[in-house]
């Protein structure tokens, strides 16, 4: 493990946020010598982030932890251009009226996670369409444009990944990363921001706002990215068979989020204690070593410490709640994802469809055949079978041992 003198990057070392740095020296120097204000961008596409940019948010949180100011810069004119990497396709655009009612319901997990204020460590929200708005094509031409070469441009991974596999790539987004390079130089100038972090894949931005913010100012600012983040068994963070984790609860029921992480592979669960609790380091090494069925309750911590910094302690403590009832009591636990039934009743597939545990009615019957569908235990054999409750009547509706919902009649 690489040795450094800050409190700062020995946290990020420690806990195994760190990639790709662009001087480590001279970060591991200033963060031992000042307070270094630093910055991650976030764009609004959606009224939530997911689990895939929590360690994103964690990162900005570490460097709270450490003693420095974290600058949350959502993207109100970035959204509006769309950022190419990751990407094999343009992203439909949102209005400014969508793009700022994102921010304000993405604001509230932030607020949870980070102390905001005035103070020389607390957290600011900007938003940068506050000053791309504000530019003039020409005068960003002509300033900025200089600096920026095509031959290079065509290089990165973003641009690449899209032209190799012949997918269209719109001027449009070939101009985001010029204008991800102007935020960081207008934050260095606006903010004394000398730090951008963000993904792997945030890379070649971020070299690019360094390099930018040298040659226009001569200012040294620096570039942290964390590692792509993959389950033990290679899926992207962030997504299951039932669509995105969402961080919001309006989008995702505590239950659900909680049972993300109660449901993560044994080998994965030091790791995400790590990067996504505020577990001490000493205590995860004792409960990232414990095996068979004794592995489960350190996944009962990591999904306890995850949603109660996410959702608040009250969720966790809800969600744990439900999942016991569910597996150890009477199986209707409070906050199970619940269905009302209509008055003549509903079939099975639909009702599995319409929770959500399934993608389709197809699906739906093929999870029938195999025998993984319960009504209060009992395994169900069509998938046209409709069911009928009393008024004010409930039973539980399962698929596998992991997704269960409370229907209502």
């Amino acid at each position: 493990m690489t040795k450094y003198t800050s409190a700062l990057l020995r946290l990020f070392d420690e806990r195994g946020y760190i990639h790709q740095l662009t001087d480590a020296a001279g970060l591991d120097k200033l963060a031992g010598q000042q307070v270094v204000p630093g910055y991650i961008g976030f764009d609004a596409t959606a009224p939530s982030l997911h689990v895939g940019g929590l360690v994103q948010i964690m990162l900005l949180r570490r460097l709270q932890q450490a003693g420095h100011k974290p600058i949350v810069v959502m993207g109100g004119g970035t959204t509006k251009v769309g950022d190419p990497s990751g990407k094999d396709e343009s992203r439909r655009m949102l209005t400014s009226e969508a793009i700022d009612d994102n921010i304000a319901s993405i604001r509230t997990v932030f607020e949870r996670m980070l102390t905001f204020g005035d103070g020389p460590t607390d957290a600011v929200m900007i938003n940068n369409d506050d000053w791309l708005s504000q530019l003039s094509y020409i005068d960003l031409l002509r300033d900025v444009g200089p600096h920026f070469t095509i031959n290079r441009m065509l290089t990165f991974d973003s641009v690449k990944l899209r032209l190799d596999r012949e997918q269209p790539l719109t001027f449009l987004e070939f101009n985001y990363m010029i204008l991800q390079a102007y935020d960081f130089r207008t934050l260095a100038l606006n903010y004394g921001c000398r730090l951008q972090m963000g993904g792997s894949d945030q890379w070649g931005n971020i070299v690019n706002g360094i390099e930018l913010g040298r040659r226009m100012d001569g200012t040294e600012l620096f570039g942290v990215t964390t590692p792509l983040l993959t389950t033990a068994s290679g899926a992207k963070m962030g997504k299951t068979a039932a669509g995105a984790v969402w961080l919001n609860e309006d989008l995702l029921p505590h239950y659900d989020f909680w049972q993300y992480w109660r449901n993560c592979d044994d080998a994965d669960v030091g790791r995400f204690l790590r990067l996504f609790t505020d577990v001490p380091l000493e205590e995860i090494v004792s409960l990232e070593s414990l095996e068979g069925a004794a592995i489960n309750d350190a996944k009962v911590r990591l999904a306890n410490e995850v949603t109660a910094l996410v959702r608040g302690a009250d969720a966790a403590a809800a969600a744990e709640a439900t999942a016991r009832e569910t597996f150890a009591g009477s199986g209707l636990g409070a906050d199970l994802p619940t269905l009302d039934l209509p008055s003549d009743g509903m079939a099975v597939g639909a009702a599995l469809t319409a929770l959500g545990f399934t993608s389709s009615n197809g699906e739906a019957k093929r999870k029938i055949a195999e025998g993984a569908v319960k009504l209060d235990d009992a395994p169900i054999g069509d998938a046209a079978q409709v069911i009928s409750l009393a008024p004010g009547s409930n039973a539980r509706l399962s698929l596998g041992k992991k997704k269960h919902a409370i229907l209502r009649g």
